[in-house]
């Protein structure tokens, strides 16, 4: 559990010197201590655990956050607190249905955000825009927890099993 902390707190770091590419990088370390859980051996309650451990990213978003414009700021902020409470939540009921009925948004606002500020930063959020974005957002993230948490679609499968079986189909061996 060390070692996984400890990646997954590194990999949160780079968000706080290049926002952007940082976020990704944090969500790829997310989703790669699949495999170091692999090769190192199981974690009984790795959804908690994954939660204790994503509070690096969220935290390093969060002081990103603090730099920007304050529509962007405030929403992300928000977003941030309603994340925490769902958090909480969980933790206290062990239900992931929990993460689903309080989805991860302040992870995919900073991502939009930080590729506005990235690519396109002339580029204005303002309340209309946040208004047309904050749905779409929603939509995509709420299929990402229902898929997580509620599904369990990844659930019965092995990080490394899911990669072979990508392979399989892209290549057909």
């Amino acid at each position: 559990m060390l070692v996984i902390g400890a990646y997954r707190v590194a990999g949160a770091l780079p968000v706080l010197r290049w926002p952007f590419a940082g976020a990704l990088v944090a969500l790829l370390t997310d989703f790669g201590d699949l495999f170091l859980m692999d090769w190192l051996g199981g974690i009984a309650d790795y959804q908690r655990f994954d939660k204790v451990c994503d509070l690096a990213y969220m935290v390093t978003f969060a002081i990103v956050a603090l730099r920007w414009r304050p529509l962007e700021r405030n929403v992300a902020l928000g977003l941030f607190a309603l994340r925490l409470a769902g958090d909480a939540a969980f933790e206290l009921t062990g239900s992931r249905t929990v993460l689903f009925a309080f989805p991860n948004l302040f992870e995919f606002w900073f991502i939009f955000v930080a590729a506005r500020d990235r690519f396109r930063p002339s580029v204005r959020i303002d309340t209309r825009l946040a208004l047309i974005v904050l749905p779409v957002l929603l939509a995509a993230k709420e299929f990402q927890e229902w898929l997580l948490h509620v599904d369990r679609f990844l659930d019965s499968y092995v990080a490394t099993d899911v990669v072979a079986d990508l392979w399989h189909g892209l290549t057909g061996r």
